[in-house]
């Protein structure tokens, strides 16, 4: 599933692969270049490998680049429990301690948000610098209505779908890739950037379906956690961006309320999977506001 030999990567940028055990959940990350820490968590329905032009620019630039398969998604293991974003982002921390780092920046995307500013809210002392993309929060952003209109359900649909237990395993098994590309067709821009073969391999293997709808059915304890993380700003410089044909001004309006130093964009011209579709404008924007924001 790490698909490491699709792309090549400088010498200094070679690919590492890790595996850490930390309570009892086999964690796979991947790692490139040296410097800063840089920990880049992926949403669903993606891995770590939804980051690997990102990892290119930070090792290229003087950053160690960690790529992490959070619990359940990718080649990391899936545990029954654990899916809320508390107790992701503290497997997370716990991960980057193992390999020795204790303060890095934090990148997050779609779920990936989610995680990341849970991590944030929770370990301030660890994170230097938040940047989050395409995303709404659950407990900050309010809940989108029900009766919506089509063209504006596309990206909302499946929050309530995934929510439901056993039906969309029931539905969707064996027929993985026709589901996920249905939601890649419609949420890309650039449809030809996004490696859907590359995820659609990882949630038909077993346990894969369950993994990645399980932080839909942890949304209320999520949003539970979420109403106490908004009653204390974050402190660290945080970005937000969004693209035009997705979310957006939403990752920055859902944080306008609970970050002190707040910077946001859109990327033009873009879908919801910016990293792979307009890698070199998100490399810009994640580059320009890490060197402004030098630590370590």
């Amino acid at each position: 599933m790490n698909n490491a030999a699709d792309f090549t990567l400088p010498l200094e940028a070679q690919l590492t692969h890790h595996y850490v055990r930390t309570q009892g959940v086999r964690i796979h990350c991947v790692t490139a270049g040296t410097g800063a820490p840089v920990l880049l968590v992926p949403g669903w329905p993606q891995t770590w490998y939804a980051y690997r032009h990102v990892m290119q620019a930070l090792a290229a630039n003087g950053y160690m680049a960690i790529a992490i398969d959070p619990p359940g998604l990718g080649d990391s293991d899936r545990p029954e429990h654990g899916y809320d974003t508390g107790s992701v982002a503290n497997t997370l921390h716990q991960t980057m301690q193992q390999l020795g780092f204790n303060h890095y920046h934090l990148v997050g995307h779609d779920v990936g948000m989610w995680i990341a500013y849970a991590l944030a809210s929770d370990h301030p002392e660890a994170v230097w610098t938040l940047t989050v993309t395409e995303a709404v929060i659950p407990g900050l952003a309010e809940a989108p209505p029900i009766f919506v209109a089509p063209e504006d359900n596309i990206f909302l649909w499946h929050f309530m779908f995934n929510q439901v237990r056993d039906l969309p395993e029931l539905l969707i098994t064996g027929r993985e890739a026709a589901y996920l590309d249905f939601m890649f067709d419609r949420w890309a821009f650039k449809r030809h950037a996004v490696a859907s073969e590359t995820y659609i391999q990882a949630y038909s293997t077993p346990g894969g379906l369950r993994a990645g709808f399980a932080y839909y059915r942890a949304i209320p304890e999520t949003i539970r956690q979420n109403k106490q993380r908004a009653q204390r700003l974050l402190t660290m410089p945080v970005l937000a961006l969004g693209a035009e044909y997705a979310t957006k001004e939403a990752p920055m309006l859902t944080l306008k309320n609970h970050a002190s130093d707040l910077r946001g964009a859109v990327i033009a011209e873009c879908g919801h999977f910016v990293m792979e579709e307009a890698a070199d404008e998100f490399n810009h924007h994640l580059l320009s506001f890490l060197k402004a924001n030098v630590r370590g």
